[in-house]
């Protein structure tokens, strides 16, 4: 194992944005349309966070339109496509994984 961390180390972020499960967070990603390149935001709450090293991951849960539809998104921690993951809110959670969420929005 160590021979496949040596080889993840060059691919890995320098610098990663500490969130936690139960985080409000606002996910910047690199949208590519064509020629063009913009920046998507997706915001909702982290419900899991998962792996370590290039297999690290986390998946957001979004609420639109109030609470009538959900929209559930897993994201590569260490993607280049995730520019930047701010946390708007935090909140202490007891689960590390928050899965009954997806009945209750």
């Amino acid at each position: 194992m160590k021979e496949i961390a040596l080889l993840e180390k060059k691919y890995l972020k320098e610098k990663v944005s500490s969130f936690r499960v139960g985080d409000r967070v606002k996910v910047s990603l690199k949208v590519k349309e064509g020629d063009k390149t913009r920046t998507q935001i997706f915001e909702g709450v982290v419900i899991r966070k998962r792996g370590e090293g290039m297999r690290a991951n986390f998946t957001v849960l979004k609420s639109t339109r109030g609470s009538t539809y959900t929209v559930e998104k897993t994201f590569p921690i260490h993607s280049p496509v995730v520019e930047n993951v701010t946390v708007v809110a935090s909140k202490k959670e007891r689960r590390s994984k928050l899965y009954h969420l997806r009945s209750n929005i």
